[in-house]
């Protein structure tokens, strides 16, 4: 594997962050990073959101590492600095949902290669959320499985429903796949919206932080999705949300003022996950691992003693 540039100006986390370059079995050229390689507990394999990077999760690695645990992060194809797709590098764009598995597979393969210390564990946020679900069910190799706000369905009011479904379509149908989803534009979110009710954190430190790493590196930023996106994530979310749970144990958090995903399908898939849980985070927006120290560090070490408490129960 080839060194790729890392971010370590922005992304806070223990000294040792590196990032490598990755092949997928497509052709395309991804990012992960890694955190603590020495670590002796295990690793967290994980599943950024749209639009996300690997830095970003720099200081939910620095708790990890405190724990014993390395953390290997992934930039998404279209995403981060790995390879984007359309003209337009601004736009969120996949041609097949599924393809976000060559990316996984690709990732599993750094892991092994780098000989990081097992068992390994999934954390998954908002879209990795969706991608980590597929890949529970594809085999990834972890003991349990840790998910924030996943996307395992987008909140829209039931008359806008048939709406998505209608333009995602026809964009697909009429060669517009590239071009944005209504209502979107190749300004992201956390780089033009104010910090008043933001939907991501209420917590003002975190949201200037995330602010700031797109005005030092304006080339992890990403615009809004493609209606071919959009059309791939509607239908992949509708075949995921019809198929059993997976076996691995899952922790799922959930703000409770969450206006991103869809609340009601991260209640049924929950409420049908053998050795499955739920936790309800009061004041939470959708990044709840974004919000202050003190919330951050006890989601993760919430995370951390359920995967313990699974490996327990496995092993007697």
């Amino acid at each position: 594997m080839q060194t790729a540039p890392f971010y370590d100006d922005i992304a806070d986390g223990p000294k040792d962050g590196a990032a490598y370059w990755l092949k997928t079995s497509d052709g395309l050229r991804i990012r992960v990073a890694l955190w603590h390689r020495a670590a002796k507990q295990g690793t967290v394999l994980f599943f950024p959101g749209r639009t996300e990077y690997a830095e970003k999760y720099g200081r939910v690695a620095s708790i990890l590492a405190q724990r014993g645990m390395a953390t290997l992060a992934i930039d998404w194809r279209g995403q981060g600095i790995a390879d984007r797709m359309v003209d337009d590098p601004a736009t969120g764009h996949v041609s097949h949902f599924l393809d976000y598995q060559k990316d996984v597979k690709a990732m599993v393969d750094a892991a092994r290669a780098l000989e990081l210390p097992e068992p390994f564990y999934l954390m998954a946020h908002s879209m990795g959320g969706c991608i980590g679900l597929r890949a529970l069910h594809e085999g990834l190799p972890v003991k349990a499985a840790s998910f924030t706000g996943p996307m395992w369905g987008i909140d829209m009011a039931p008359p806008m429903r048939p709406v998505a479904w209608s333009l995602a379509w026809a964009g697909r149908s009429l060669g517009l796949g590239a071009s944005y989803a209504p209502g979107t534009t190749a300004q992201g979110y956390v780089a033009t919206a104010p910090f008043e009710d933001n939907q991501l954190t209420r917590d003002r430190e975190m949201w200037d932080w995330m602010k700031s790493h797109l005005t030092a590196h304006p080339d992890l930023l990403l615009g809004g999705p493609s209606l071919r996106w959009l059309s791939e994530a509607l239908r992949e979310m509708r075949v995921l949300h019809k198929m059993p749970s997976p076996a691995q144990p899952a922790i799922t958090f959930v703000g409770d003022n969450e206006r991103i995903v869809d609340v009601d399908r991260i209640r049924s898939r929950m409420a049908r996950w053998p050795n499955g849980r739920l936790d309800v985070i009061e004041n939470g927006e959708h990044e709840v691992l974004m919000e202050g120290p003190e919330r951050r560090t006890k989601i993760i070490d919430t995370a951390l003693a359920f995967f313990a408490a699974s490996a327990g129960t496995e092993a007697a």
